[in-house]
Order: structure tokens, then C-alpha cells, then sequence
């Protein structure tokens, strides 16, 4: 897991806990604007892994996986899973599971379950990609429930990985994210230092105080991740401790 520092939510923090996922789901439910709707696309599209990888963890094929996952989100985003969606209960990743067995449970009583999709817009899941990292995962005896919990920790990584990223471009800085997003992984000697100081023309103590800083971001990011998870913010903390401990299993 990539190291980082964090030293409170800060001004970004805060804003971003105001706009969360739960603000977009219930927009999603309430019939949102267009925007709305394509950020709530955009989580399914973001979370679609983990879900993924539970369902192979309960014995589903790579084929029935992907299936019932690209159903499961397609409904998602066509508001039709999302009625009973309270205000402001519990946290993001346990909404996500809860539903998903729901719809399971819902799926075995079909009888057509031959016709899935409806032809409703389809999310883009590549299954080939999805298997090949499957079959990456640890073999040990991990539950279906910590399996998902895991791939939910690396999915928040890679949002948070993704939008540092992104800051940095935007700012004409991709070529300095490039060289030192490894720094995120810790453990790097001054000899690895002096390197990336010689690519970017950056004294050694340079470097040093800006790998600090991008650590720094990433845990503001980090935070800002997580608090738009929950519904509420007093669990942020709690939340970044269930973090670190299933990305770090």
C-alpha cells in the first residue's frame, strides 16, 4: 500500500464530504439531472471489481460473474435498485454488498434469467481483464465478504491514485507525477533520490521535500475518498482505519 501522510481534511476535505457518494445515489434515485446520473455511472463503473471478485468467491464461473455483475450495475444506473435507498445509512461499500445479495437472492427466483440487460445501455466490463486479475488474487481462505472488502480498499487506491494524477496533468506537471508516484510505495534510498533528481533537474533534497508533499496529497485525497463513502462524518476515521487494515491483509 502507498505510503502517505495525513494532517486532517483540510479545505478540500471539507467540501468534498458535502458532495458524496450517497449525495449521488440519492440523486440517481430521485431522478437527478444529467450530471448527476453520470456520476452515479461513473461509481458503478468505478466499483464494478469488487463486486466481480465476490462473486467468483462464492463459486460463480468467470462467465456467471460477469453476467450477473453487468446486470447487477446495469440495473444500478437505471434507478431501479434504488428505491429503497434510505438518507444517510451506513457506508457506501456495505450498501454496494447488501445490495448485490439482495440481488442475488432476487436473481434465483427467476426463471428468465436467460434475458438479462433489457436492452438497457450496457457498463463496459472486460472479461478477460476481470479473470486475469481474479486469478491473481492470494490463494488462502478469505470469505467472499473480505475478498470484496479488499478489492474495495484497492478501487479507493486506484480513485485516489487516478485523481492525483489527474491534479498534476492538469497542472503540466505529468512528467514530475511520473517519477514519483513509486516514492508513493516507501522504502526508496537516497541513491533512488538522486536519480529522479537528475531527470526532473532537482537537487536530492528537492526530491525529498517533494515526495513529502505528494504523500501529503495523497492522504488528503485519501480522506476526501473515503468521507464521501460514509453518510456521516464522525466515521471517517473509523473508516480510514478499516482502510488500512483490509488493503494491508
Amino acid at each position: 500500500m502507498p505510503e502517505f501522510e495525513f494532517r486532517g481534511p483540510g479545505v478540500d476535505g471539507a467540501r468534498e464530504f458535502r458532495t458524496t457518494h450517497w449525495s449521488v445515489v440519492l440523486a440517481a434515485r430521485d431522478g437527478g439531472p444529467t450530471q448527476a446520473a453520470g456520476a452515479w455511472e461513473d461509481l458503478c463503473r468505478s466499483y464494478w471489481y469488487p463486486l466481480y471478485a465476490y462473486l467468483r468467491r462464492i463459486g460463480q464461473s468467470p462467465h456467471d460473474a460477469q453476467d450477473l455483475t453487468q446486470e447487477f450495475l446495469t440495473r444500478l444506473i437505471a434507478n431501479a435498485d434504488l428505491q429503497g435507498v434510505e438518507r444517510g445509512r451506513g457506508r457506501f461499500r456495505s450498501y454496494l454488498l447488501g445490495t448485490l445479495k439482495h440481488f442475488l437472492s432476487d436473481e434465483r427466483k427467476k426463471a428468465n434469467a436467460q434475458k438479462r440487460g433489457g436492452g438497457r445501455p450496457l457498463v463496459s466490463i472486460d472479461e478477460v481483464d476481470a479473470e486475469a486479475r481474479y486469478r491473481i488474487e492470494p490463494v488462502d481462505t478469505a470469505t467472499p465478504e473480505i475478498v470484496f472488502e479488499r478489492q474495495w480498499g484497492l478501487t479507493v487506491l486506484a480513485r485516489v491514485s487516478d485523481r492525483l494524477r489527474a491534479d498534476f496533468e492538469a497542472r503540466g506537471k505529468g512528467a514530475v507525477w511520473a517519477a514519483l508516484e513509486p516514492c508513493l510505495g516507501g522504502g526508496r534510498q537516497p541513491a533512488f533520490y538522486a536519480e529522479i533528481g537528475a531527470l526532473l533537474g532537482m537537487t536530492e533534497g528537492g526530491v525529498k521535500v517533494a515526495v513529502h508533499r505528494l504523500r501529503r496529497e495523497f492522504g488528503q485525497l485519501l480522506r476526501a475518498e473515503l468521507a464521501a463513502t460514509v453518510a456521516d462524518e464522525s466515521e471517517i476515521d473509523d473508516e480510514l482505519r478499516h482502510f488500512i487494515r483490509v488493503t494491508t491483509q
